[in-house]
């Protein structure tokens, strides 16, 4: 029954243009539906697209609720996220279907870690508004006091979620004489704290009232939406400063910009927002928070990277294997 279930040469239906190498290749392998209109489905052509496939290939601007699944034919067996995030895929539901759904992990560690570093060193430097101050024409010059920001070499860095992208962040900040502090559902083995010189606090507010930076590498699940409230972005305090390349759904966001106006935090990093593409235009006048538009995993080689791991993925459940980067029951 199960193999009957697993096509040779599955139906999969792509909801956003890929990298051009990894449409070419599924196409081969696949009878695949590939999109030219790159703009976000919504919700009544994400269950068209779902209602006529073997395999759904969503990516995290897709909302696939239970409504969406519950309401897909049998026919639909596998979830390929292009992506490592799984926020925007109700897990209980397709499990409740019996439909597999897997992920992107690994491949975008090192290019999100790359992005987290830069935004800790651009936000407290003020590298963005020292651009746009040079570009408008009203740069004077050096001065003693001009677009002073602040040292992070000496301060104490914590990191929310100590795994593949944690640690890589870790090792970055070591390079640059910051602290490590962690916090997690689990505590690390010694030899890695060791290596990384990483301090593990098994209460998160105690951690915030002793670090000056919090970066932002947990997935966004129930238990993890709306963690840094108004309260915990108080214990960060006025000399804090947040990082977030996870998912802007881990930030109560009113708190966020509370914080950030009234100078109970001194300044953000941001790559990722509630309601993306939308961003809260009282974020984009502030001064003290440098602004990406998600660009964690934008490079060509992890962009590719994530298309193969999906290929792999389809390629095993075809031939009756349990996919390499199932997402199992730790994730709810």
């Amino acid at each position: 029954m199960a193999q009957a279930l697993r096509p040779s040469r599955p139906r999969v239906t792509i909801t956003r243009a890929l990298p051009q190498a990894i449409e070419a290749r599924m196409a081969e392998l696949f009878d695949a539906v590939i999109r030219t209109d790159d703009r976000p489905m919504d919700q009544a052509a994400l269950a068209a697209a779902m209602a006529d496939t073997d395999v759904f290939v969503p990516t995290v601007t897709d909302r696939i609720d239970a409504e969406l699944i519950h309401a897909a034919p049998e026919r639909l067996r596998l979830i390929a996220n292009y992506g490592n995030g799984i926020g925007h895929i109700d897990l209980k539901a397709a499990r409740e279907r019996g439909i597999v759904v897997t992920n992107t992990p690994g491949v975008l560690t090192e290019d999100t870690a790359d992005m987290a570093m830069a935004l800790i060193l651009a936000a407290p430097r003020r590298l963005v508004e020292g651009d746009k101050l040079l570009r408008s024409g009203q740069w004077t010059g050096w001065s003693p006091t001009g677009m002073r920001g602040h040292r992070i070499g000496g301060r104490k860095l914590g990191i929310l979620g100590l795994g593949r992208i944690g640690q890589a962040v870790a090792m970055r900040a070591r390079a640059f004489g910051l602290q490590i502090h962690y916090h997690g559902r689990h505590r690390v083995p010694e030899v890695l704290e060791a290596q990384l010189g990483a301090t593990f606090h098994a209460d998160l507010d105690a951690m915030l009232a002793a670090i000056d930076i919090l970066t932002i590498h947990t997935p966004h699940t129930a238990t993890t939406a709306g963690l840094i409230d108004a309260r915990r972005l108080d214990l960060l305090g006025p000399d804090g400063w947040l990082i977030n390349t996870a998912r802007g759904e881990i930030i109560d966001p009113e708190a966020l910009v509370t914080a950030l106006v009234t100078g109970r935090i001194a300044g953000a990093g941001l790559d990722v927002y509630v309601n993306e593409p939308a961003v809260d235009p009282r974020l984009i006048a502030l001064e003290n928070v440098v602004l990406l538009p998600h660009l964690g995993s934008a490079t060509f080689e992890g962009r590719e990277a994530m298309g193969l791991k999906v290929i792999a993925n389809i390629r095993s459940w075809s031939d009756g294997h349990r996919p390499p980067d199932q997402v199992l029951e730790g994730w709810l």
